[in-house]
């Protein structure tokens, strides 16, 4: 089931991205919602923000090592805990949708650009997304386990 997220997230994240570069100049932008929300063909040849450019070998290392994590995780610690799987479905298909782009582009195609209460936040894409729910999701399972816990020892006294 969390592989089955993980291959939906990888195949919206690729199609995104091949309807931009094949419709889309380098900037060229699409309005949706004025003053918030644009559809801008951009691409990445760094991490988020645009730090670390042009350290490609440092990513390929970085998301081998992340994906055998994660897949690790979803074998081991996800049965029986579906929050957990979601969170780590959708970073896996995040951390591979954009390694494929560092692959087979040498950069990663972003295009969602928003602004939120005036700033012009990053231009970014569907993997960067399911990383960012992924890690948002992952975070509330933690603290739900461990208030869990802190329950399970309270009755126990």
């Amino acid at each position: 089931m969390y592989y089955i997220i993980a291959i939906f997230v990888i195949a919206l994240d690729q199609l995104t991205k091949l309807l931009i570069v094949k419709n889309m100049e380098q900037g060229d932008s699409i309005k949706l919602i004025d003053n918030f929300l644009y559809i801008t063909s951009h691409s990445n040849r760094g991490a988020a923000w645009g730090i670390l450019q042009n350290q490609m070998i440092f990513f390929y290392i970085i998301t081998i090592i992340v994906v055998i994590g994660l897949v690790y995780y979803i074998q081991k610690a996800a049965k029986g805990k579906p929050l957990l799987g979601i969170s780590l479905g959708l970073m896996l298909g995040g951390a591979v949708g954009n390694f494929i782009d560092r692959l087979f582009r040498k950069e990663v195609v972003d295009f969602i650009d928003t602004y939120i209460f005036g700033y012009d936040f990053p231009i970014f894409n569907i993997a960067d997304s399911a990383l960012v729910i992924g890690v948002g999701l992952l975070i509330v399972e933690m603290y739900r386990e461990e208030r869990e816990a802190k329950r399970s020892t309270n009755e126990k006294k």
